[in-house]
């Protein structure tokens, strides 16, 4: 296995480069659609949305091509007007019921999901918590002392997962800090993240972020979101070799996505590329039926559909599981050949 080197930290008071990216990224569709030749094409459909504005990193606009409004990366942080009907739900997967103090998700036995920041590095569109009241219930410091109370009181807890937003949206100082409060937990064994930054800013896998990870008691797992081999070229590659590294797993989840990657081609191609960068797929989700993104849903005869053609094309540890999440349900829901 090639080692790939770790990137040294910028010196005291240089800002580090996924931060410079992050805080170049387009949040204009006027200027996405002129940096990827596509104004006449898509302006008269594309809608300008306040309350959920596009945000969308360069490097990930460079995987876009130029010139195609149809281009699966695209449309995943394209807002259009079809984000206007009001069809779906605003929790569509019942997470504020599942909330016994802010912050903090225990729907599942023998896990709990920390939401750590209401940040993304980029926008998609079809994202389930669009909606969510991130200003009320994500983790801040001065509510940290109640989570790690009831975590404490409830040795049943053997994972901590961090999700958002996306936790790699703080910088690693908070991350390390929140992590030693974690480790206090005896019980707790394992620590997941759920992020999209080692895809949309690979730059953000650096040495800081690698030092406490590698230093940590906790088995860590990181889940990422990719839908689209596309997503993942060679410097996406040298980001994820570097958590490989230092011993952390590494799955992927997707979303099934209309016109985006709803054909056993592209998901097989997906396969094929986590594999080549030592991500085990992991889950493939029907659409959280999300008001405002109800235009990307596949019905669940074809979703099987293309699983049945996956099964058929690759070796098992290859083919994701196929699940919708259902409120008020004990875990996630296999679906099945119908």
């Amino acid at each position: 296995m090639q080692i790939v080197p770790i990137q040294p930290a910028p010196c005291p008071g240089q800002k580090e480069p996924w931060k410079t990216e992050l805080s170049d990224a387009i949040t204009s569709c006027d200027e996405l659609l002129h940096e990827l030749q596509l104004e006449h094409l898509l302006a008269g459909f594309v809608q300008h949305n306040p309350a959920f504005r596009l945000r969308v990193p360069r490097p990930f606009v460079a995987k876009i091509q130029k010139g195609q409004p149809a281009d699966p990366l695209l449309l995943q942080v394209l807002p259009t007007l079809r984000e206007n009907e009001q069809t779906g739900l605003m929790d569509p997967v019942g997470d504020l019921a599942t909330m016994p103090i802010p912050g903090l998700l225990h729907k599942y036995h023998g896990r709990a999901l920390l939401i750590t920041t209401g940040a993304c590095a980029i926008h998609c569109r079809y994202c389930f918590r669009r909606h969510f009241p991130y200003s009320e219930t994500s983790d801040q410091t001065s509510r940290r002392s109640g989570t790690l109370k009831y975590l404490r009181e409830h040795p049943e807890i053997q994972e901590i997962i961090l999700s958002g937003g996306d936790p790699l949206m703080l910088d690693d100082t908070k991350l390390a800090n929140l992590c030693a409060e974690l480790e206090t937990i005896t019980h707790i064994k394992w620590l997941r993240l759920h992020t999209r930054l080692p895809v949309v800013l690979p730059s953000r896998i650096n040495a800081s972020l690698l030092q406490w990870m590698k230093n940590s008691r906790f088995k860590i797992t990181v889940v990422i979101h990719t839908n689209h081999a596309n997503e993942l070229a060679h410097e996406e590659m040298e980001a994820l070799q570097r958590l490989q590294d230092i011993r952390v797993n590494l799955l992927n989840q997707s979303v099934l996505l209309k016109d985006v990657n709803d054909n056993a081609a592209s998901l097989i191609e997906l396969s094929h590329r986590l594999h080549d960068c030592g991500v085990s797929p992991y889950y493939l989700h029907l659409l959280d039926k999300v008001q405002g993104a109800l235009h990307f849903d596949v019905d669940d005869a074809k979703a099987c559909s293309i699983i049945a053609e996956m099964r058929s094309r690759l070796p098992g540890f290859l083919v994701p599981q196929l699940v919708r999440e259902i409120a008020n349900t004990d875990s996630k829901t296999a679906i099945f050949d119908i």
